[in-house]
């Protein structure tokens, strides 16, 4: 079993910037991806940012690129993904979600699907 697990949310004004992490225990970090997927109020989670752990390639939503952020500790004993994000908006506003899987290829990462693995979420507040 893989469990993901969020830090890093909070509040920031419109501008700033957080570093979420994500740790997924359990997880082969030599195949597969993690990703990022976000849920604002009343709209449906999307996923945002993803990174395959074996080459590093990454893909972005058009509403975060150039802004944010993934990338993957190889170095440190728990393999933390990192999503950096910048220039934060109010309609980043949202709960924050990780994912682990392996069956994706490309841009699929981004696609939500019920092979995933999922953490609980960690709220980010942009306030304007």
């Amino acid at each position: 079993q893989v469990y993901p697990v969020e830090s890093g949310g909070g509040s920031v004004q419109a501008g700033g910037s957080l570093r979420l992490s994500c740790v997924a225990s359990g997880y082969s970090y030599y195949k597969g991806f993690v990703a990022w997927f976000r849920q604002a109020p009343g709209k449906e989670r999307e996923g945002i940012s993803c990174i395959y752990t074996y080459d590093n390639a990454t893909y972005y939503a058009e509403s975060v690129k150039g802004r944010f952020t993934i990338s993957l500790d190889k170095h440190s004993a728990e393999k933390t993904i990192y999503l950096e994000m910048n220039n934060l908006k109010p309609e980043d506003t949202a709960i924050y979600y990780c994912a682990a899987a392996g069956w994706a290829s490309g841009r699929l990462c981004l696609k939500e699907d019920f092979r995933n693995y999922w953490g609980q979420g960690t709220q980010v507040t942009v306030s304007s």
